[in-house]
This record gives C-alpha cells, structure tokens and sequence, in this order.
C-alpha cells in the first residue's frame, strides 16, 4: 500500500530538486563512460566471462558473457575482430530483426555512437526512450574491439525483450556503410544472422572429482566436413574388450581448433545390448551406406550444444556404462553447420567423457515424458500456436517409482520442425507445485542436456505434465505424430537418481474417442472422410477439410477424451495393470504466472546515444 501511494503525483518542491540531482548525476555518470571508453583499461580476465559463442560462422564477432543472479543482470564481451562502421547486437522471440531489442554501434566515419535500440514491425530502427543496454566500456586490443556492456534480466520497458530459462535467440548485423544517424540503418541491407543460446546458466557448484577419475574421447577421426550447409556425421567407437561398468560423472566438448562456428552440438548414444556387434561406420548419417543396425544405438550417454560448457553429474550420482548387459558399442553424432560451404576442412570434434571406477551411490536414469509416437496426436494446418499434452499419471508414478522418490537433475526438451515452446511441470494432489523444466523460446535446432537450477524430487503417486506448442502456419496440411522429420514429438528426456525400471512415462488420446472424432467431422460436413479400417489415421487428418468447428472439436477432445498411457519397463513392457481409458488429470490449482522484476528506476535518463571514442572508422 506505501509503494502505490509513493508513486501518486506530487507537487513537493523536493521532486525538482530530485530530478536536477538525477539528471546532474546522469550527465556525470555518461562523462564517466565516455572516459572509460576511450581509455585502453585492463583487459577482463577469461574466467571473468565463462560462457563463449562464436556469433557468425566466419567467427569474426565472438559473444562472452557472464550471469549475475543477485544483480539480475547479464554482463556482455563482444570481440569485434573486423570492425567496419558498426554493428546490431540483440534478441528477438526467434531470430528476426522486426519487433528486435538491440545494442547498436555505429559510426559516420568520424564520430561513433552506442544506444539502446528496437525494431518496429517493419524492420525500421528507433532509440529506445529507456536506455537498458548499459554501456561499460570499450577498448582495442590487437585481436579486435572488445564492447563491453550489461543489460538487466528484466527492464518493464515494453519494447525490451525478456531475459528468461530456456533458449535465447541472439541476433547481429555488422554494418559495411557509414551512417549518419541511427534511423538510417537499413536492416534488410545488413550482413547479419542468428545464434541460440542458453543465456541464464545455472549457477552450480561443481562437485568435487575422484582422484582415480579417467577420461575418454569419442572424436570424429579427421572427417572432410562436407560443404554444405547442414551435414549429421555418424560415426561408430568401440569400448575395449572386458570394460567392466564404470560411471561418466562428467563429459565436455572436444572442438578442433578453428571448427567452433562450424560445430553445431554433438550427441554420444549407446547401442542396444540385445546385439553383439555393431557395424564401424564413419560417414553422413543420412546415406544409403548407413547400416540400419546402428538406428539402435539410441541410449543417449552425452549431448552437447553450441554455447554449452562441461555437464557434471550430480556427486551422488554418476552414468553406468561397461560391464555386463550394456554394450560395448558408441555412436557419436555430429551436427556440422557450414552456412558459407567451406571446403576442405578437416574436424576431429567429439566429447570428453570423465569417468570413475569407483561407483558412486546410485546410477542415473534416463526417463522419457511427454506424448507417445503416434499419428492420433495431430496438430491441424494453419495453427500459430496449437497446444498438445502428454501425461505422466500419478498411477504410473504410483507403482514405478521408490518410496523415497527419485531426483531430476538435468532434462533435454524434444520436438520437430513445429515446435515452439515446451514446458513439463510437476503435479501432486491436482496441484502443480513446481515446473520441471519450460523453454518458452525453444526451438528444434538447439537441443542440449540442460542442468536444472534445482533439483526437482518426484515422488509416488506424483504427476509430470509436458505441454508442447507448436506453429503450422506454414503447411497446407494436418502434422501427426511419428518419427519423420515432418511428423511432430513432444517429449522431455528428464535425467535423475536413483535409476528406476521406468523408462518412459507417456500418453495419447484414445484412439477410440478419436474415431468418434472422425465419425463427427464426417456427419458435420459434406466432403466423404472414409471411415473404413484400412484407411490409416493420417490419411483421415489430410483428408479433414480445416474449418473452425473441425479444429475447435479437435482441441475440445484432446483437453477432454481419456488417455492411454504408457507406463513402460526398458524392455519396452508396460507395467502390469490397466492403461487404457485412463481419465485426464485434473487440476484444480495452478502456479502462478512469474511476475517480471523490475530494476528500481535510475530517474529520467536523457535518450541519448553515448559517443565513443574510437578514431576514424574507414572501409579495408
């Protein structure tokens, strides 16, 4: 009650002064970047900026930054090796340069200038009223020009973007032609791209290691990077003969020197047991020559993503591999982006895994949530966010899971081409209590294992929900779930202790209520859907005529109709007792919406460009 009765007007005198000081001090504190910017400072420390991205794939503009949760603000590096007349530096919901909040520097060839900027829906540029991209310093070094800048989680302005968990996609631009104001950037002229990163990274203590820890690389052997744009390598290593069960306690990226912008993430996947060998391929995933044995090389052991650091297991935990009934097999997967079609480079990337004989208290588990692989789950063409949601019930949970509960330490978010958002929380007694893991921005080119804030304990009789949000705007026609790239998957692999026999924990829509489903579109319109059984269910999505009341009853019986779940052992046995039919979980509470912080108001800052003092900028 005090906060809203402060912020009424006031005709007090002392609100002037007030605002004399502030601006006084406003012009002081600009005083005093300008003379930081033109000093030649201290170079930062590395480990002052832990986290590193190349932006471009020629690595021209490099991205360190750190997170500072108490101060809720990131602090930027940008190393400029190439500095023409500037450059964009900001985020957008996926990538675009409209509706964007940018940095911007940029220069006439004599004077250079840095603001905080946004983009209209037209791509045109305007300095932003209120200044959140702080400006720390900048300063020359013989690799470049290092920018150094901080920008709050959250500013309450509403043409800023907000800092949030999840995927953040970074957008640049580097400008090749002076100009003489900021308006007159032209955006849709601009050299520029994206980068995904995952900004907020928890800030985790990192156990301690044994000392009898080893490490192991599984590397590309010096592949020729094929030029073009998008490549997956497969390539097949072996464990030694006897290797007898040990436990990953962490793992890192191992990236050939000069390939950072090339090297997009990269996964380490087991294969099944159930054979005793396994074929040594190295080539494209996607070739005829690929053996189909190695389609069951599927358990994931390590994935990592451009932009992620090292993934440390829990200390009480570590990843069992080795020994009896586990194979002897690996399938490393490379994803090489090669936007400008280099030739002829060589990479022996792969990842690092550290790992220990000595067996710590429990084995880590990997468990599937979300929707289970089946065409009865659709999304109708068209829709910008249609939403599906695949349960984990409390009966599932209620007879698979120990007394004592298990712990979730890390999740990989999951879907195809439509996905565009994807959040699992964590129910009991119809009341969500906690989200798992959400990325409101996620996007199906950026999947990495992401360590959680904190750890979520899940126990009997618990429900985990995965929603997923997916945009079709762009086909002509229905997308049901499968395993093709243009069918769609909702899933969320939640790594946690101790393992478990639950290895996927899912569900669908029945497929009886959705036959009545087709059965009704079939009464309501005059276009024939043949409803005979040999016609497959996706060949009654593509033949559904879109109008509103088909996708309005199609969304009513997903949020409605019984479900059946799949309640399943490794083996892919389900649990015994009875899955079909089962009723929706109901809640009746749910968390609140997370209400942005607000930085307290520094008073009227002037919406001005800060000069910097970097000499004359000239084309090479």
């Amino acid at each position: 009650r005090m906060q809203s009765s402060r912020s009424k007007p006031c005709s007090c005198p002392s609100l002037k002064l007030r605002e004399v000081a502030s601006m006084y001090f406003t012009m002081v504190a600009a005083f005093l970047v300008i003379l930081v910017v033109a000093l030649q400072g201290s170079v930062p420390r590395e480990s002052d900026f832990p986290y590193k991205v190349p932006l471009d794939p020629q690595g021209l503009l490099e991205l360190s930054w750190n997170v500072s949760y108490p101060e809720q603000a990131v602090h930027f590096q940008l190393l400029v090796r190439e500095l023409r007349f500037g450059l964009l530096f900001g985020m957008s919901d996926r990538g675009e340069f409209e509706n964007a909040d940018l940095a911007v520097l940029w220069s006439d060839g004599h004077n250079s200038y840095f603001g905080d900027a946004w983009s209209d829906a037209k791509g045109q540029l305007h300095l932003d009223s209120q200044q959140d991209y702080q400006l720390l310093g900048a300063r020359r070094a013989p690799e470049g020009l290092y920018l150094l800048f901080r920008r709050p989680f959250s500013t309450c302005d509403p043409k800023d973007y907000l800092i949030e968990d999840g995927t953040v996609h970074l957008i640049y631009g580097i400008l090749e032609k002076p100009v003489h104001s900021l308006q007159a950037i032209n955006i849709s002229a601009l050299h520029g791209g994206l980068q995904r990163v995952q900004l907020l990274k928890p800030n985790i203590s990192i156990p301690e290691l044994p000392s009898d820890m080893k490490t192991m690389e599984i590397t590309a052997p010096d592949v020729v990077i094929p030029s073009q744009e998008t490549t997956y390598w497969c390539y097949v290593a072996e464990l030694p003969a006897g290797f007898p069960k040990h436990h990953i306690i962490m793992y890192e990226p191992v990236v050939t020197a000069g390939n950072e912008a090339l090297v997009h993430h990269m996964e380490v996947f087991q294969c099944a047991a159930e054979f005793d060998s396994f074929p040594h391929y190295n080539g494209p995933c996607d070739s005829k020559m690929k053996p189909d044995r190695l389609n069951y090389c599927r358990h994931v052991l390590a994935a990592w993503a451009m932009g992620a650091q090292a993934f440390y297991y829990p200390e009480e935990a570590g990843l069992a591999f080795g020994g009896p009934g586990s194979s002897r097999y690996l399938r490393l997967e490379i994803h090489y982006h090669n936007p400008l079609v280099f030739k002829g480079r060589r990479d022996s990337s792969g990842i690092r895994l550290y790992y220990t004989a000595t067996l710590r208290p429990y084995d880590a588990g990997i468990m599937e949530l979300g929707l289970v692989y089946t065409p009865v789950m659709a999304i109708p063409p068209g829709e910008d966010n249609f939403i599906l949601t695949g349960y984990c019930t409390d009966k599932c949970t209620q007879l698979a899971l120990p007394a004592a509960g298990i712990r979730i330490f890390a999740s990989q978010l999951h879907t195809h081409l439509a996905g565009r958002k994807v959040v699992t929380v964590l129910s009991r007694d119809g009341r969500e209590r906690q989200v798992v893991n959400a990325d409101g921005h996620y996007s199906p080119h950026f999947q990495e294992i992401r360590m959680l804030k904190e750890v979520v304990a899940v126990f009997p009789g618990d429900e985990l929900i995965t929603t997923c949000t997916y945009n079709t705007e762009d086909r002509s026609r229905a997308t049901v779930g499968g395993f093709g790239i243009l069918e769609e998957m909702c899933v969320n692999y939640v790594h946690y202790y101790p393992q478990t026999q639950l290895e996927l924990c899912k569900s669908a829509v029945d497929p009886g209520y959705l036959h009545r489903y087709f059965n009704l579109v079939n009464r309501f319109n005059d276009e024939e859907i043949c409803m005979c059984p040999q016609v497959s269910v996706p060949q009654q999505f593509y033949s559904i005529p879109w109008n509103t009341f088909n996708r309005d009853v199609l969304k009513s019986l997903y949020a409605f109709a019984p479900i059946s779940v799949h309640c399943n052992k490794s083996s892919a046995v389900r649990f015994p007792g009875e899955w079909e039919k089962q009723p929706l979980p109901s809640i009746t509470e749910r968390l609140p919406e997370p209400v942005p912080h607000c930085p307290p108001a520094p008073g009227p800052q002037p919406a001005v460009p800060v000069p910097l003092k970097l000499g004359e900028l000239r084309r090479d």
